[in-house]
């Protein structure tokens, strides 16, 4: 994007690593290139180039956390957070994979985009098994999805 190089505080240091500067932590729609060479006193390397690394598509989205679920005779009501703070103007989805814990589960998808909702239509005192996953939709219809969520169980309630 730019036509000079920064040294982004990281030049003759002895260690192989640096840490972004701190306005690039903050956001999350940057590309960086990274320029590279070994120095030993006068002697020094050629620059090698890494490949673009373009944060908003080559990052790994973590799993959301869920911050409860509370149960009734036919529904789950489970209440998320994304895994990272989400800037204004971000879209968020949660693909909800749910199932009933026998011995042959048939797994159910659910699409939602609010941090708190219902898995419903579900049989009174039974176990019910979910995992989640978040997707950040970053522009037209691409979509950044996250891991999933460990499994969790928890049994409807007796009406």
């Amino acid at each position: 994007f730019y036509s000079s190089w920064s040294e982004m505080g990281c030049a003759h240091i002895p260690q192989p690593q640096c840490c972004f500067p701190p306005e690039l932590r903050r956001r999350r729609r940057w590309t960086i290139e990274l320029r590279v060479r070994a120095e030993l006193g006068a002697l020094a390397s050629a620059w090698v180039h890494s490949p673009p690394f373009v944060a908003e598509a080559n990052t790994t989205l973590g799993p959301p956390r869920v911050n409860s679920v509370s149960a009734s005779p036919d529904s789950l009501i489970i209440s998320v957070s994304p895994p990272f703070p989400p800037e204004p103007g971000d879209i968020l989805q949660y693909l909800v994979s749910y199932w009933e814990n026998t011995t042959s589960p048939t797994e159910k998808k659910l699409s939602e985009s609010n941090t708190l909702f219902q898995i419903g239509n579900l049989k009174e005192s039974t176990l019910y098994c979910f995992s989640i996953q978040v997707q950040l939709k970053i522009y037209s219809d691409h979509l950044l999805e996250g891991q999933q969520s460990a499994p969790e169980c928890h049994r409807t309630a007796l009406s």
